[in-house]
């Protein structure tokens, strides 16, 4: 059995194996799949072309055989037939009289004539001299082209053979000559008309009969075996399988090859398969980077920020293999070289592993986990101002409330205070004054106006989730955000997240928290609150280097009570806290800051010992004020002094 390319491509290797061995192939356990294809793609094309060539090798010794017996018996007819000629020709006159009217008005009798005039061998060689000197009368000087236009007509007979049964009757009541068989011809018209355009000698049909077995050993198309090495008429007329024609040189060099000695023949070349160009192998031209996340099968993609850490066309594949063998968790960020899937793949595959969280992959693969890292007290503080044309917001609270690495803020606010501008002004001089920090800024259930004015103003990573989207989402963006924070600080980095809001964060838990009969006030479940704290608990200072810093923002006074329950739930747990009043906001006072109730648990750590004895004296003044004129009156000192160190020197006077 023959198979072609796509057959072998859908059969497994070890199949191709078992076949490669029946067809006498050596080693074919050593190729690949591939090039086990072309294996015996060839040595099908190699057993057919010796098949054909055998087989025509013994149809050659039967044509030449059968030649040499038409010969003998052409020379001896012609001798017998000369002394028959002037009554042969009186004879083919009366029959050619009566040939004509019946060949018009009954073209399918004309055709079966031959059938009677074929049967016998004799009676047909008999006929071929008849023809030979009936020509010579007519036109003499026609005599020595005949044995030149033999191939010509030969080759007509073999293009004729491909026609439809239904032309040939026609055809055969087309006479070309006065003296010439009608019964024998059969043409199409593509021929007649090249006829026409080139003017050729008077052929004899007949000859071509002995002849067209000699042709057949060169065509490498199989023909049907002929029975008696003789044309006879119910071949030529019984249809056939259309056969490709020949070009017009192949045609022409073929007789001419059988005017001369015999030629071997022709093998046929079955086309050998081409073989495919090298694929330009893509493999480590292009780096990509993305959060991982592992799926439950144990397989993981990374995911990209710019569609929020959501499952996106620019997902890179990670196996199974890749994730054992260098310890990755979900929320690493991992680097590497890729490449374009193969076919049957839908992503791009992670080929190599060169970073992960900016560490060397060994190094991070004996990383000591987050929760069994050693939590401290913030002792370096965030510099949120340069000394010179700094943003009041972050002069007033880098004094009253200041930030340290590993700080857990809440900034608690009303609505339409200007908490999302304060956390802006706080973002971007934490972005100028401390670049090494990575900077996360995590909007819930926000205004996408606000996330586009976020992205544009913060020199930070935005991942946002705006309030039109399902609660689910806002749940899965910011564990992805956690984790990530989680992965970056293990490898010894210090992040910053700035979330807004945690209330809204909360919310979101509660809607997709399954029901647990336990329902608070102001219908908070129980349960939902343990993982927004567990978020705001991860801000912590790691005591060998690495910081997790959260400042988050509260809503408070909504007119809504799960609202007032989910901010007492965090009251107690943050170790600074920013509080905005609503009163400064209205009278457009910003930033709205309460700097009596807004402070910072052990700022000690944080201020100098001279910065820390200043600030008790300026509250200790201010106590004494409510939050709209101590705020006025700090406003209008701030604003007369360039920096902070300047405000606290002026106060001696």
């Amino acid at each position: 059995m023959a198979y072609n390319i796509i057959e072998l491509n859908e059969k497994l290797t070890t199949e191709l194996r078992v076949l490669a061995k029946e067809m006498g192939i050596r080693r074919p356990d050593a190729y690949k799949k591939e090039e086990l294809i072309y294996k015996i793609l060839d040595e099908q094309a190699i057993a057919e072309t010796k098949k054909l060539s055998a087989d025509g090798g013994n149809q050659q010794g039967h044509t030449a055989r059968r030649g040499s017996d038409n010969k003998t018996n052409n020379q001896r007819n012609k001798t017998v037939n000369r002394k028959e000629e002037p009554k042969e020709k009186e004879a083919e006159k009366k029959i050619e009289d009566k040939t004509k009217p019946q060949s018009q008005s009954q073209p399918v009798q004309a055709a079966e004539k031959p059938k009677l005039v074929r049967k016998d061998p004799v009676t047909t060689e008999e006929k071929i001299p008849v023809a030979q000197s009936s020509v010579p009368s007519a036109q003499p000087e026609a005599k020595p082209a005949i044995t030149q236009t033999v191939p010509e007509k030969s080759v007509e007979i073999s293009e004729t053979k491909a026609d439809t049964p239904e032309k040939k009757p026609e055809e055969a009541t087309a006479p070309k000559a006065p003296g010439k068989p009608i019964q024998l011809v059969f043409r199409s018209s593509k021929h007649r008309n090249e006829e026409k355009s080139t003017p050729a000698p008077v052929t004899l049909p007949p000859v071509v009969a002995e002849e067209a077995p000699e042709e057949k050993t060169d065509t490498p198309v199989k023909e049907p075996p002929i029975s008696g090495g003789k044309l006879s008429m119910m071949d030529l007329i019984s249809p056939s399988p259309l056969q490709p024609k020949q070009p017009a040189a192949q045609q022409i060099k073929q007789p001419q090859a059988h005017q001369g000695q015999s030629q071997p023949p022709a093998q046929v070349q079955t086309p050998q398969p081409k073989e495919k160009d090298p694929a330009y192998d893509f493999d480590g031209i292009l780096n990509a980077s993305g959060v991982l996340e592992i799926m439950p099968d144990g397989y993981g993609f990374l995911r990209s920020s710019d569609y929020n850490y959501m499952s996106s066309p620019d997902d890179i594949y990670v196996s199974q293999s890749q994730i054992r063998l260098f310890g990755l968790k979900t929320g690493d960020v991992v680097e590497g070289p890729i490449r374009p899937p193969k076919e049957g793949e839908k992503f791009f595959p992670l080929v190599k592993v060169d970073n992960i969280n900016g560490r060397n992959p060994d190094d991070v693969r004996d990383r000591v986990p987050f929760d069994h890292l050693k939590p401290l007290f913030p002792n370096e503080k965030f510099n949120l101002t340069k000394g010179h044309n700094d943003n009041l917001s972050c002069r007033v609270v880098d004094m009253f409330s200041p930030i340290g690495k590993g700080q857990r803020g809440l900034i608690v606010a009303q609505p339409k205070t200007g908490k999302t501008m304060l956390l802006k002004d706080i973002a971007n001089a934490i972005a100028d004054n401390h670049p090494e920090v990575y900077m996360i800024i995590l909007l819930i259930d926000e205004r996408p106006e606000e996330v586009t004015d976020m992205e544009r103003s913060v020199n930070a990573e935005v991942i946002a989730s705006t309030f039109d989207e399902p609660a689910d989402r806002h749940v899965k963006i910011a564990e992805i955000v956690l984790n990530k924070a989680r992965r970056l600080v293990e490898c010894g980095h210090d992040v910053v997240i700035l979330l807004d809001s945690i209330t809204r964060l909360a919310r979101a838990y509660n809607t997709v928290q399954p029901a647990s009969g336990k329902v608070l006030s102001g219908g908070v479940d129980a349960n939902a609150l343990h993982k927004p704290k567990r978020f705001f608990g991860a801000a912590r200072n790691i005591e060998h280097g690495g910081s997790l810093t959260i400042i988050a923002t509260a809503l408070t006074e909504t007119g809504s009570k799960m609202d007032d329950v989910i901010f007492e739930e965090f009251k107690g747990t943050g170790n600074m806290e920013l509080q905005l009043d609503r009163k400064l906001s209205n009278k457009r006072v910003f930033p709205s800051v309460d700097i009596i109730a807004s402070s910072t648990r052990r700022d000690d750590l944080l201020l100098s010992q001279e910065t820390l004895s200043r600030m008790w004296v300026l509250r200790n003044f201010l106590s004494d004020m409510n939050s709209v004129e101590a705020m006025e009156f700090l406003l209008t000192r701030l604003r007369r002094t360039s920096s902070n160190e300047e405000f606290l020197i002026s106060m001696n006077d």
